[in-house]
């Protein structure tokens, strides 16, 4: 069960505010009624994801719903994955006018007496999406299992790449909360519909320039066994990444931007590799004649690399400083209050043409 660094009072929590669970479901017959009935009074909807589930899922839930009317069965023809069962459920609470969504699995591992923590931070302003970090206490990282410390390292060194959340890590913690308006603005029919999800869609809150937060959490593993394959995510996430990275330097410094940052990139790229070859080829010469390169073709071959490493860590220190640190959905909701006075002013003058 993972649990909060602090507790805090939340009972001041502003109830004008449309607060909503979403589950993805997948073969939860034993375990979705604990996480339901966990749930506080702070929620107003829970939306129950059925991932095309084999076991009795969906009839536990349409009994859940007898008992707690707050209860939303969503069925799914065919199995997606976790993602598409979070898109689904993200897209009914976005109909629905929900104002912030958060996301616990169906197994029972994340603690629902967090949601309140979880949604703070957004509702006062300060956040657009809040995920759970669970490396934060060094006490939490001990128990965990090595080889999940090490392919989290890896993954979140990753995700900071591809992102441009260098502040940010543990990426693959699914228990997060985020701002309906911002969530309206993804792109859901792109977004990863399986275990990359959840680097995806940082992926692409950080192309909207989203502030991200990370709440600390306690986790206590028990003998519950990962979905997650360590040999699927060593042979599909990097692919993945590296996709990612691209276009999100080409998106925020060649499109949207072009500075000083930007030449770094290009020269610094240029200068390694031009570097890097000509002394491959010149090691390759020599050592096929079996005669040693003369000191200036050596300087000739580092430094432009020594020059290119420079520029590129510059372009780094850079991307490190752009890392999204203002909340945009106070902004989307002024342009949300604009466009529908627009609307409203073009429609009464409409309305006043027809009549004269």
């Amino acid at each position: 069960m993972m649990k909060s660094a602090t507790d805090r009072d939340h009972s001041s929590m502003d109830l004008s505010h449309k607060i909503c669970v979403v589950i993805p479901c997948y073969q939860a017959q034993d375990s979705i009624i604990h996480v339901v009935i966990g749930i506080g009074p702070e929620v107003d909807t829970i939306y129950c994801v059925d991932d095309c589930s084999q076991d009795n899922t969906a009839t536990v839930i349409k009994d859940l719903k007898t008992i707690d009317p707050r209860v939303r069965l969503i069925q799914r023809k065919e199995n997606g994955g976790v993602g598409a069962a979070v898109i689904d459920g993200m897209q009914a609470a976005i109909k629905d006018g929900m104002t912030v969504i958060v996301k616990i699995d169906s197994d029972g591992q994340m603690d629902p007496k967090l949601i309140p923590a979880f949604c703070k931070p957004i509702l006062d302003g300060d956040a657009d999406y809040v995920k759970g970090n669970r490396f934060f206490f060094l006490e939490s990282v001990k128990q965990m299992p090595l080889i999940r410390v090490l392919g989290n390292a890896g993954l979140s060194f990753l995700t900071k790449l591809s992102t441009g959340y260098w502040e940010s890590f543990d990426p693959t913690n699914g228990y997060t909360a985020l701002n309906a308006q911002v969530a309206a603005t993804l792109p859901f029919e792109k977004i990863a519909k399986r275990y990359f999800f959840e680097s995806d869609i940082l992926f692409r809150l950080g192309i909207i320039r989203a502030q991200v937060v990370d709440l600390p959490l306690e986790c206590h593993y028990g003998e519950e066994t990962s979905n997650l394959s360590v040999t699927n995510c060593l042979l599909t996430f990097p692919a993945y990444h590296a996709r990612n990275f691209g276009k999100r330097i080409f998106y925020n410094y060649f499109v949207r931007n072009f500075s000083m940052a930007s030449m770094n990139l290009v020269l610094g790229s240029l200068l390694t590799a031009a570097g890097t070859i000509f002394g491959s080829i010149c090691w390759l010469r020599s050592a096929s004649f079996g005669q040693l390169a003369t000191p200036g073709t050596v300087m000739l071959a580092a430094l432009p690399v020594m020059i290119g490493i420079q520029l590129l860590l510059s372009f780094l220190a850079h991307d490190i400083t752009m890392t999204p640190n203002k909340p945009i959905h106070r902004s989307l909701s002024r342009i949300q209050l604009l466009t529908q006075n627009h609307s409203r002013t073009s429609k009464q003058s409409k309305e006043t043409c027809s009549v004269h």
